[in-house]
């Protein structure tokens, strides 16, 4: 087994992946994918009102991930790593928690025939979190289309994650205790934590630091 070259960071909103993504990308001099979730149009009015917004929201966020995805396979002549704060399939995790059966439907035919060009990546990383930290975070960075969302939203998105990436196998997966971890601004968490990202792996594979 060798290092991993395409890396996906994943994790309820709120929990870091998108600091990791880049801080990580750093490190490895790696070209580093975002997802971008506030150029989404409907996101706001989906906190707002998520049964009349789900399915636009959800439709954009497909189609945005499957064009980001698709223009990262293109060669990059500066970089021999990716790392992306977004896995295409989690998509899906959102469908199933906010669509009525008509529009799944719907979702899934569409879903279904753009996965079958997307790569599988050689890791990915699950920062996995509590409730109560995911909305510490959210409420502190304050950003305006967040301002709508729920605890119970957060809690039923938390409990969704953790169903999918207990049966996740389409990949490597390191699932990572973010509650017990500061990577942002303890240098010595994040060189530990790029450590365990960047070494061989298989299967499923859990990493949290004593305290």
């Amino acid at each position: 087994m060798s290092e991993p070259r395409y890396i996906c960071i994943e994790g309820v909103i709120g929990v870091g992946k998108t600091s990791l993504t880049k801080l990580l990308g750093e490190w490895i001099d790696a070209l580093v994918l975002l997802e971008r979730p506030e150029e989404n149009p409907f996101l706001e009015d989906f906190y707002r009102d998520p049964r009349r917004f789900a399915f636009q929201t959800q439709l954009y966020f497909l189609l945005n991930r499957y064009r980001q995805q698709i223009e990262s396979l293109q060669p990059d002549l500066f970089h021999e790593r990716t790392v992306c704060d977004f896995l295409f399939a989690k998509d899906r995790i959102f469908a199933h928690l906010n669509l009525d059966d008509r529009e799944l439907f719907l979702y899934d035919r569409i879903a279904s025939l753009l996965e079958q060009e997307i790569p599988k990546p050689d890791l990915v990383v699950y920062l996995q979190s509590t409730t109560d930290h995911l909305l510490q975070r959210i409420h502190g960075r304050g950003r305006s289309y967040e301002r709508e969302i729920s605890r119970e939203y957060v809690v039923a998105l938390n409990e969704a994650y953790n169903r999918f990436f207990f049966h996740y196998s389409d990949a490597p997966l390191l699932v990572v205790n973010s509650t017990v971890i500061d990577f942002v601004n303890n240098p010595q968490d994040l060189e530990e934590l790029v450590k365990q990202v960047m070494r061989p792996h298989s299967g499923i594979e859990f990493f949290s630091p004593a305290r």
